[in-house]
């Protein structure tokens, strides 16, 4: 009587059933890369409008002289990228302070449009 003989290596059926699963799990990796690139890079545009408004708040709150009263706009540039940037003042009848919101957008070509606003009108407690 003969002994089975055990078969050496893998089928082809199981190198292909192997092979797709890698694949799957590469193309899963690929996609997670990409959605995690893309999150960085906004964070980081996020991040730049974010440090130009707090940059023009410490400005105007440090100026000895208020900032006048009604809307104004520009532009500045940081980091070698421009933003423009939106300043609206207005006089709070309730508390008698000027209440300021301050909006910035990133202008460079290819940035999203999306701006960051800092409120200071409202009072705490209010």
């Amino acid at each position: 009587m003969q002994a089975e003989r055990s078969p050496n290596g893998f089928t082809l059926l199981e190198l292909l059933v192997a092979l797709a699963v890698f694949a799957i799990a590469a193309l899963a990796l690929l996609q997670m890369e990409g959605a995690s690139i893309s999150r960085t890079a906004d964070l980081d545009q996020r991040l730049l409008r974010e440090i130009v408004a707090q940059n023009m708040a410490a400005e105007i709150l440090t100026d000895p002289a208020p900032p006048p009263v009604g809307s104004a706009s520009g532009t500045i540039e940081n980091a070698g990228r421009r933003f423009q940037w939106t300043r609206i003042v207005a006089m709070r009848a309730d508390a008698g302070v000027l209440g300021i919101i301050l909006s910035v957008r990133e202008t460079t070509p290819g940035a999203p449009s999306q701006a960051f606003t800092l409120d200071f009108t409202r009072l705490p407690g209010s």
